[in-house]
């Protein structure tokens, strides 16, 4: 591992700590190191998505610079950073026990089933987008924007593929760019209609995997 590597791994294992040690001063009864250890990873996704935005710099043009700022955090302002993060995941975890609800096997199988069919119908269109980081970007960025700030990665994946599902029932468009054109502008359009929603956003199956990370 080269000194860029080592220095980008010490920047992450130091926001996990201090992401964890807030999380768990919130909700002592979280296993972060066992069976909750995935609602760290999503946090943790969640908190560089913040920052991202916060500082202007979503993009994969600008990792450069969101390294850079990181390093500044990490070696000059620590006690700053770490402030910032109890602050943020307080709010964080409020938005988690709002709009996250994990199912079980065979819970809420029929709302599973449907959003599902068209997550799999989606996913070779998906896979073959190969702009899918930047739209994907813009719909995180839309989420916050709109007070979103909890499973942006995966709320904003999911709402793009249930909307590339749902065009494939329909023929009506001349390209695959006008397909996904349209779907970025109709989920763009849903997000401001979803902040305003109460309750649950993101239903997690919970098996296995859901530990896995």
């Amino acid at each position: 591992m080269g000194k860029g590597e080592a220095e980008k791994t010490m920047r992450g294992n130091f926001l996990t700590e201090l992401l964890s040690k807030s999380l768990r001063k919130r909700n002592p009864q979280l296993n972060l190191e066992g069976s909750d250890r995935r609602v760290l990873s999503i946090a943790y996704q969640d908190l560089m998505n913040y920052l991202k935005f916060h500082w202007k710099l979503i993009g994969e043009e600008n990792k450069p610079k969101l390294i850079e700022k990181l390093s500044e955090y990490f070696y000059e302002k620590p006690g700053e950073l770490e402030e910032f993060v109890d602050l943020w995941s307080g709010i964080w975890l409020k938005k988690w026990n709002e709009r996250v609800k994990l199912i079980l096997e065979r819970e809420d199988l029929k709302r599973w089933n449907k959003t599902g069919k068209l997550l799999n119908k989606a996913e070779p269109l998906w896979r073959q987008l190969e702009n899918r980081d930047e739209v994907k970007d813009l719909v995180i960025e839309s989420l916050i924007k709109n007070g979103e700030i909890c499973g942006t990665s995966i709320l904003a994946e999911d709402m793009l593929k249930v909307e590339i599902g749902l065009s494939t029932e329909n023929n009506d468009y001349t390209s695959e760019d006008e397909r996904i054109l349209n779907v970025v502008n109709n989920v763009l359009g849903k997000v401001r209609k979803v902040s305003r929603k109460r309750g649950p956003l993101i239903y997690i199956k919970v098996n296995k995997s859901f530990f896995d990370f």
